[in-house]
């Protein structure tokens, strides 16, 4: 069953339909007075989280007690992270920071981005890559892929994301050092939004997962701050470049693709935008940079700085020399997907093609007795996905307003009619 770590505290919601309208998959509806998450449908983007003014929408993130399971324990840092924090213009201070907290280890996926950025450009100047090839870093975009574009799987990048590769990187490392058996070694990620999450506990694109579990930036952020005041000298531990610490913010991954011909979008909406002009035959490009949040991984909705303001302060980070920790053993057939991605067919009314159909029609009839207005009082995100709900039995077309007062307003002229007014 595929996990999902975004979930609903009904207690809190309001049924204001603020969520309904802004799900970029239709995975919302609101029913007797409380939000409901479709979740077949549900991409797990966080756009309802950033939304919900009653903060009934949360991500399930793991408690840090779950490091007391393992001998010799890991925190791997995004990029986005360094942007966090007001006053700190050194990666090394948050890192060590980390240590105090009593992690044995840091690791910065930062160090992965720039593995995958090699990796992507070396199978782009071997003609390896599709065009336009999709970047497979964001999680959401692969499952927005699945689900609404499946014609596009095949021109997705089949790499690993640079968290799970900086996960086996350092996992190794660990070993090797240590020499305890995996088993004892943990390693975690500071997430900055749900997908990640959801990426770490169904390993998609793995064998078997490599990362023992995740804790959201805004906890660690309330558990680091403190700490960070009392570093003096911090240890040098960074080895990321700018080069990859700029994926952290959107356009950073495409800096480093050899080729003029890159486009890259931030945000949920404007990615679909893409793909959906893509899916046309419409667009130009060698290869596509799309995020599910707005300025990239810094707009996740667990991040707690402005984005803008974080990815001004990652661009001024003191970061690693890139002469100085130059990659070794760039093997990309390690880095390649172990598993292919599978289109999900969401949409599909019945396993009859002539049930199905039949349906479909039914849908269309309904859909024109409808307003069209697509208000979202009813609940549902649209008049057509309000149609498709009647259709499938989820509702009916009783709680439409405007079908409501129209009635009203003939039973009101039927009642004067019958008095002789």
């Amino acid at each position: 069953m595929y996990f999902h770590s975004v979930s609903l505290d009904s207690d809190k919601c309001h049924g204001c339909t603020n969520c309904v309208k802004g799900c970029p998959t239709e995975a919302i509806r609101v029913r007797d007075g409380k939000a409901r998450i479709i979740k077949e449908r549900c991409i797990d983007c966080g756009e309802c989280i950033r939304i919900c003014p009653y903060h009934a929408k949360r991500s399930i993130t793991d408690p840090r007690v779950l490091t007391s399971e393992y001998k010799y324990n890991i925190i791997m840092t995004p990029p986005s992270f360094y942007g966090q924090f007001p006053g700190i213009t050194d990666v090394n201070v948050i890192l060590t920071g980390l240590k105090k907290l009593g992690f044995d280890d840091v690791y910065e996926v930062a160090r992965g981005a720039e593995y995958v950025t090699a990796s992507t450009a070396k199978m782009m100047l071997d003609g390896t890559l599709p065009k336009p090839a999709i970047s497979s870093a964001c999680p959401v975009i692969n499952r927005l892929i699945s689900i609404r574009f499946p014609d596009l799987i095949d021109n997705i990048v089949k790499l690993i994301s640079p968290m799970e590769v900086a996960a086996e990187h350092t996992r190794r490392e660990a070993i090797e050092k240590t020499g305890l058996d995996s088993k004892d070694i943990g390693v975690f990620f500071i997430t900055p939004c749900p997908a990640k999450m959801t990426s770490i506990r169904t390993y998609m694109f793995l064998k078997e997962p490599v990362i023992n579990g995740a804790f959201s930036v805004n906890d660690m952020y309330a558990e680091l701050l403190p700490v960070l005041k009392t570093i003096d000298k911090p240890e040098k531990i960074a080895r990321a470049s700018i080069k990859g610490i700029s994926w952290g913010r959107g356009g950073g991954e495409s800096a480093g693709v050899p080729s003029p011909k890159v486009i890259h979008a931030d945000g949920i909406g404007n990615a679909i935008k893409i793909l959906e002009q893509m899916e046309n035959d419409n667009i130009d490009a060698d290869f596509l940079e799309l995020c599910s949040c707005p300025g990239g991984c810094v707009g996740g909705p667990l991040n707690v700085e402005n984005p803008f303001v974080a990815a001004s302060r990652m661009e001024n980070m003191i970061v690693a020399d890139e002469e100085a920790y130059p990659l070794s053993g760039l093997n990309i057939p390690d880095m390649l997907w172990k598993n292919d991605l599978e289109p999900v067919y969401i949409m599909r009314l019945d396993d009859d093609f002539r049930v199905a159909m039949e349906k479909m029609q039914e849908i269309e009839r309904i859909y024109e007795t409808l307003p069209k207005l697509d208000c979202g009082a009813c609940g549902s995100p649209s008049c057509r996905a309000k149609a498709e709900d009647i259709v499938r039995g989820y509702t009916s077309d009783k709680d439409c307003i405007v079908k409501m007062r129209e009635e009203m307003t003939r039973l009101l002229k039927k009642e004067k009619s019958d008095e002789g007014i």
